[in-house]
């Protein structure tokens, strides 16, 4: 029998497989248009509930395990909303790297209003919860619906869309991004002409970029290097603002037999592309 009081859970990784900036608002965050897409990979966390009110999170990493870490806080947020009294032990199994654009931490705190949401007991809706989790970060929301979508505004405004679910090879070569500076940095294009999702779709990926790509590539070799090298086998691209990477192919055999050749130093795996979040999977079999 199933433990109604356990609860174990994926949290997959993203991409972006295009991001365009449009514009900038008043308050300085960037205008984007985007397609995120699901990957059969990611973090896992278990949910057990405790009837003190409590929120523990254990993780084996000491820098997601404080306050403003993003599981604790969908779940103490998900506690304020709703007034309830439960509590609960979250344990993180963390293999996203962190920082990479994979968008792990908005993941993690999806699946925890998913997770929190249904052992509590609390009935939320679905875009209930994403409204709880366009409070915490822009990404929150689109791992919260589960579908693959084309984001704009800041990414929270999403439309689902049936994009092509290829082969991936995605590297992490070993340092950290700062989306800050990215985002301050004076030459980061903010002007590209605003598309409409059809013509984004009818263009395909060969038509898609990233417009942190270019200051991505000048502020870190690093990422530059992976590039090169990736896009030297296959078609490649930054996602979101890196520091991963990724390359796109048509077959599993393909996607291992690339990731064979990296180089030691790089981190890689290998994942399909997915429209619909294996999160939703297991929720709603």
């Amino acid at each position: 029998m199933t433990d109604p009081s356990r609860l174990t859970l994926p949290a997959p990784a993203k991409l972006n497989r295009m991001l365009n900036i449009i514009g900038r608002r008043d308050d300085g965050y960037h205008l984007l248009q985007t397609l995120f897409q699901f990957l059969d990979r990611g973090d896992t966390l278990d949910f057990a509930w405790r009837d003190d009110g409590q929120i523990v999170l254990d993780t084996e990493l000491p820098e997601v395990a404080g306050n403003d870490n993003l599981v604790r806080r969908a779940a103490r947020r998900l506690q304020q909303r709703t007034g309830t009294s439960c509590g609960a032990r979250i344990r993180l199994h963390k293999t996203l790297p962190m920082g990479g654009g994979l968008g792990g931490g908005s993941s993690d705190a999806a699946t925890t209003l998913h997770g929190l949401n249904r052992l509590w007991r609390l009935g939320l809706t679905t875009p209930e919860l994403a409204e709880i989790g366009l409070e915490l970060g822009a990404d929150v929301p689109v791992f919260v619906h589960g579908h693959a979508a084309w984001g704009e505004g800041i990414g929270e405004r999403l439309t689902p869309v049936e994009l092509d679910c290829p082969w991936f090879v995605v590297v992490h070569p070993g340092v950290g991004v700062s989306t800050p500076a990215v985002f301050k940095a004076p030459e980061l294009t903010r002007n590209t002409p605003p598309i409409t999702i059809t013509r984004a779709l009818q263009g395909g990926a060969a038509s898609w970029r990233n417009d942190c790509e270019a200051t991505v590539r000048r502020l870190y070799p690093d990422v530059a290097r992976a590039l090169d090298w990736l896009g030297s086998k296959a078609p490649s691209m930054l996602t979101g603002t890196g520091a991963c990477v990724f390359a796109r192919l048509d077959c599993r055999e393909a996607a291992e037999s690339l990731a064979g050749e990296l180089p030691a130093s790089w981190q890689a795996f290998v994942a399909r592309g997915l429209n619909r979040s294996p999160l939703q999977d297991a929720l709603d079999p």
